[in-house]
């Protein structure tokens, strides 16, 4: 007879109950002990998540979180998962508003005989308008505008050009490596980077006074992470919401899971316009300002992860 017709007689003959009790005991057993090692291993692996740096436990957490909507190894479950960080420019990547732009404008200013310099004070108050076509507008309509300056619809052409001039003497001034990045920011775009985050500069600036800061400072290879998104995009600048928007819509982003880093209460005003979390780092000409309605506010991103702003920190903002 066959092994099944053996079997067959195990399974059915009165005499063998004690073989079935038997052979039924060892699978038991056997059923045991595969789950018995298959809660070790979690448990293990758990264990091991738990050990890893944060950064590699942030990444492993938003992989796992595409493929899971259960709570995430490595990090406190959130309610939403950051996906982006938009940045501006001047004064949170680097405090470049009182020792770069303010001295291109005056010798912008000096070049062309206009006899307007601007003190670190008056520069200051001007940064209540966004841009910096803008700000020369802004003081000429205050004070008068210089003796020669053309007027009618050949006066906005001459700001402009002012302005791109000022431009190319502010990438100068980048260029020789005058004005370092705050403190924080490439730690925090290094671990942004490796977790897979989008990134994305959105300036009142134009875009070649960005695009250059952001290549010259932070170099080619984290350049190449980032879009650009500038003044003269867009129709409207800071505080309206319009670069935030476009940043937005053109990366294809969800707002919900998205943070800006801004520094002054204009550009605050414009991520709370556009409805985006947003974390402020206090800059030398901002200190003072009401930053009321922030979701978070620091002197400095720090360049120490143990005490600086990390992207858990970020994420929790997204609550």
């Amino acid at each position: 007879p066959s092994h099944w017709t053996y079997l067959s007689l195990i399974f059915s003959d009165p005499l063998f109950v004690d073989t079935r009790r038997l052979f039924q005991g060892e699978v038991l057993c056997s059923m045991h002990f595969c789950f018995t090692m298959m809660k070790s291993i979690t448990i293990a692996a758990i264990a091991l998540a738990g050990s890893i740096g944060s950064v590699q436990a942030f990444a492993i957490s938003k992989q796992q979180s595409h493929r899971s909507t259960g709570a995430r190894a490595g990090t406190t479950a959130l309610n939403a998962e950051l996906e982006a960080i938009l940045w501006d420019m001047d004064g949170v990547l680097a405090d470049t508003e009182r020792d770069a732009h303010r001295p291109a404008f005056n010798i912008a200013f000096e070049e062309n005989n206009l006899n307007t310099d601007w003190d670190v004070e008056r520069y200051g108050k001007l940064l209540e308008v966004g841009g910096g076509k803008e700000r020369m507008t802004a003081h000429w309509n205050e004070v008068g505008w210089p003796q020669g300056f053309p007027e009618g619809d050949d006066r906005p052409a001459k700001v402009k050009e002012l302005h791109l001039r000022k431009t190319d003497i502010f990438m100068d001034m980048i260029k020789t490596g005058g004005v370092p990045l705050r403190p924080g920011v490439l730690r925090i775009i290094d671990d942004a980077i490796a977790a897979d985050l989008r990134l994305a500069v959105c300036s009142t600036s134009n875009e070649k006074a960005v695009r250059n800061l952001v290549q010259t400072l932070m170099g080619p290879d984290r350049a190449a992470k980032f879009q650009i998104f500038a003044g003269d995009m867009v129709q409207k600048k800071k505080p309206a919401p319009d670069v935030y928007n476009l940043a937005v819509d053109t990366m294809g982003l969800d707002k919900s899971k998205c943070v800006i880093v801004e520094d002054s209460h204009i550009g605050l005003g414009a991520a709370m316009a556009a409805g985006i979390a947003c974390i402020v780092t206090k800059s030398s000409y901002t200190a003072g300002e009401d930053f009321t309605g922030a979701n978070k506010i620091v002197e400095e991103l720090g360049d120490d992860a143990a005490t600086g702003v990390t992207l858990e920190n970020l994420e929790s903002l997204l609550n």
